[in-house]
């Protein structure tokens, strides 16, 4: 599944992501959007990890969706 795919559904994939990052607000959700980019970053920031990290938990994420 491509990202324009889930921006375009995010309300829907929005449980799916927040069962996976439970630690994200409803802010956050506000202000990703379903933008991938704005997504990486509030994983880096509640998680505390590096940006390669968040891309491959976010990558690895996105293959479960196929």
């Amino acid at each position: 599944m491509n990202w324009d795919q889930i921006a375009g559904d995010w309300k829907q994939f929005g449980g799916r992501i927040r069962e996976k990052w439970g630690k994200l607000t409803d802010d956050d959700f506000t202000m990703i959007g379903g933008r991938r980019d704005q997504l990486l970053g509030a994983i880096q920031k509640r998680y505390g990890v590096a940006r390669e990290e968040a891309e491959k938990q976010l990558s690895e994420f996105e293959h479960t969706l196929h």
